[in-house]
């Protein structure tokens, strides 16, 4: 029996919530709510006593999957390595499908987000790289070309 009935979201948790909002909304998602969350319900569902979070949930401007960035207000963040590579056990990457890549590297360059690597072409159908995005999140960038 299939239990799943769609891909609904990503939650990636940050420190600062409006960077990285911003550095999302900048590559071309749209804020489609924000909002808090405390109580018993995110206590029991995150299993942290006195959870208390800040949410921003964007969304593609075509429809889609969602991105659901959080910080916790209480307790603390606990930080990860935000030079955590690809091979880092965990989450690996978001990625997005761009219309033109240079100009979506060019664009988080100019907000001081650089490449991880390079931009690689994988027989002449995709072009994709990897960009450190705000508090090292791993973001895949790639465009279809041929």
């Amino acid at each position: 029996m299939a239990h799943v009935k769609r891909f609904d979201h990503v939650g990636i948790p940050v420190a600062d919530l409006d960077s990285a909002t911003a550095f999302f909304v900048g590559l071309g998602l749209e804020v489609e709510g924000t909002g808090s969350v405390e109580g018993e319900f995110v206590e029991t569902v995150c299993g942290i006593p006195g959870a208390h979070c800040e949410i921003a949930m964007l969304r593609p401007p075509n429809g889609g999957s969602r991105l659901e960035l959080a910080t916790f207000v209480t307790p603390d963040h606990v930080p990860g390595s935000p030079m955590a590579m690809a091979n880092a056990l965990g989450l690996r990457n978001v990625s997005f499908e761009v219309g033109d890549l240079q100009a979506a590297v060019d664009a988080v360059a100019a907000d001081g987000y650089g490449l991880i690597g390079g931009i690689g072409e994988y027989e002449n159908s995709v072009r994709m790289a990897y960009v450190r995005g705000p508090e090292g999140i791993i973001v895949s960038l790639f465009e279809q070309i041929g």
